[in-house]
């Protein structure tokens, strides 16, 4: 497989990531200083993207990627939870596809409190502490609602009438309807 042009996808993709970055940031000056951040990354990574035609997508990822990078290290208050993309794995296998997008249906669902603590800690790689910090929390508190919100997650996903389950929770089997 041959590697993308750098210089196709900048012409492809130069004005609509940098509109993407402005739309989130809305300072002209650190919205340039992303999105040159966005292609240096592109430039350096291009090499390990295994399918051209998610090129697109991809560049996407990486920008949203960097610009909660930007919030993180800037400290902020909010990150836009809009902007992080609960992974799914590429497989063929239907049912697992059907889960994943049950799962993150019902992390949609969660209240904003309680989605921020599963996506920051679990597709972050926030660590409890980390949360504590960038909430202005107490890590007790962040614990706790970390557990909490685990907890809410796991019980709305069990209850859904697809998913079987032994009587410690763990989840057994997941039947596609």
């Amino acid at each position: 497989m041959a590697t993308p042009d750098i210089r196709i996808i900048w012409e492809d993709l130069n004005e609509e990531l940098y509109k993407f970055i402005w739309s989130n940031i809305k300072d002209e000056q650190i919205s340039k200083d992303i999105h040159q951040e966005v292609f240096l990354k592109i430039h350096s990574k291009i090499h390990q993207l295994k399918h051209t035609s998610k090129i697109t997508s991809w560049a996407y990822q990486i920008t949203r990627n960097t610009i909660i990078d930007y919030y993180r290290k800037e400290n902020q208050k909010k990150i836009p939870l809009t902007y992080i993309d609960i992974p799914e794995e590429e497989t063929h296998n239907f049912e697992y596809k059907n889960l994943t997008n049950c799962i993150n249906q019902k992390i949609q669902k969660l209240s904003l409190k309680h989605k921020e603590a599963i996506l920051l800690t679990s597709f972050k790689n926030y660590s409890q502490k980390d949360l504590a910090k960038y909430l202005n929390i107490s890590y007790s508190g962040t614990k706790s609602r970390v557990q909490k919100a685990k907890e809410i997650l796991k019980n709305n996903i069990l209850d859904c009438p697809n998913v079987e389950s032994d009587s410690n929770g763990k989840l057994l089997d997941f039947e596609n309807n």
